[in-house]
């Protein structure tokens, strides 16, 4: 049993926000954490402006596409992240379960690459906090 936690990030297409959670995870925490992400109805494509937005902090999408949940992962994660208001995880024995409302800027007004900066911001912010709480310094 390996002692690395392991999250999953969830969002409705799994071409924006939970992209962006597993990106910026896996920038910030290395081989430290296990990380995945996956969508309730996948899309067909990543929002390339959560690809441009992502690629100005040095995280590379270019190798990720939407996928669905696969139910062993979800029973294997130690937890689970849905983005946003929309995406719905059941209950899974022995995996916590938790939502980010992520700031959603189109309901101020602000649209486009600025959005998703904004976007992308609040989920690295969410991102460092919980790497911190899941590798504790020793």
């Amino acid at each position: 049993m390996s002692t690395k936690p392991a999250v999953l990030f969830v969002c409705v297409k799994n071409g924006g926000k939970s992209q962006m959670a597993a990106g910026l995870m896996r920038k910030a925490a290395g081989e430290q954490v296990d990380t995945y992400s996956a969508g309730t109805r996948p899309g067909t494509a990543l929002n390339e402006l959560s690809v441009q937005s992502l690629r100005e902090v040095d995280v590379d999408l270019s190798q990720e596409a939407p996928k669905p949940i696969d139910p062993r992962l979800l029973r294997a994660v130690d937890l689970v992240i849905t983005l946003g208001r929309e995406a719905h995880i059941e209950p899974v024995e022995g995996v916590r379960i938790i939502n980010w409302d992520t700031d959603e800027p189109s309901e101020r007004g602000i649209e486009g690459i600025e959005r998703m900066r904004l976007v992308r911001d609040d989920i690295a912010a969410r991102v460092h906090e919980l790497l911190a709480e899941l590798t504790p310094p020793a």
